[in-house]
């Protein structure tokens, strides 16, 4: 079940039903199966506390991924700052909806097996984003 919350902010909009439809369709892409994943979105301050106690970072991000997957099915909890998404949305001039579905499908990526750690990673991580979201707008 894929499954949409939120802490200290309100829901955003989206399209819950497609956007599960895109996220199964990723998975499937990828080799995988779609188990249960839960996002949770919050405000700047929820995700810093988040980063603190979990990871020991002390600063802000857009999305924190906690990886339960098994096998081919990928199960996890994304916490993502709707706070960072609006930010990075008006930093990398793009609107608000894109930045979300990006960050979105970009921690189904992490679920998927994929890393970001470095400069190359990062590059091809962004990669198979644009790819993702180019999946989105075949639905």
């Amino acid at each position: 079940m894929i499954q949409f919350t939120n802490e200290r902010t309100d829901l955003p909009e989206l399209n819950e039903g497609m956007v599960r439809a895109w996220i199964r369709k990723v998975a499937a892409w990828q080799g995988k199966t779609a188990g249960d994943i839960t996002f949770m979105f919050c405000d700047d301050e929820k995700i810093l506390e988040v980063n603190q106690q979990y990871l020991q970072h002390d600063y802000y991000t857009d999305i924190i991924t906690f990886d339960y997957s098994t096998g081919s099915v990928i199960s996890g909890d994304l916490v993502i700052s709707v706070d960072t998404v609006a930010t990075n949305s008006i930093q990398f001039n793009t609107n608000f909806e894109q930045e979300l579905h990006r960050v979105i499908i970009h921690g189904v990526l992490h679920l998927c097996g994929y890393d970001d750690g470095t400069p190359e990673l990062r590059a091809a991580m962004t990669q198979l984003e644009n790819e993702a979201l180019q999946l989105f707008y075949t639905l």
